[in-house]
């Protein structure tokens, strides 16, 4: 089974500074996973330190039952609680077919660790949700 293509990894911000050579690379460490509209891909409360990338279908994102936004192709969920390995903060359930592809914190973390145009991104992605989330408040 081969991971995502290079250029959805492109497409991905924490990714965007990759060389397609190492993206390449890095697309050989995810795993595809698929889920039925309904189901859900990640459930609030879960701990389940994966990064998700999704390649098609549509998702809805829920916190405490309540619409709070929609992903779709090339958009990601799960870096949060990946990075802490804490809880989901919100559900990602399948809106129509969803075909994603996964990476685990133990190929993740070293990746981050190693190379700084990856890390970077990352920083900046939490301090927008940061900013969102307080916004929000």
């Amino acid at each position: 089974m081969a991971g995502p293509s290079v250029e959805l990894l492109q497409h991905v911000p924490l990714f965007a500074e990759l060389e397609p050579r190492e993206l390449k690379r890095l697309s050989g460490s995810f795993k595809e996973h698929s889920f039925a509209p309904g189901e859900a891909a990640v459930a609030e409360g879960d701990r389940v330190a994966r990064f998700f990338v999704i390649e098609s279908g549509e998702a809805v994102v829920k916190v405490h039952g309540d619409e709070r936004g929609r992903l779709g192709p090339g958009d990601y969920f799960g870096d949060v609680a990946m990075i802490d390995q804490g809880d989901r903060t919100a559900s990602i359930e399948a809106e129509s077919e969803l075909k994603c592809y996964t990476l685990t914190f133990w190929d993740f973390r070293p990746l981050v660790e190693s190379d700084a145009r990856i890390a970077w991104p990352l920083l900046q992605a939490m301090a927008k949700r940061l900013r969102a989330a307080e916004s929000d408040a």
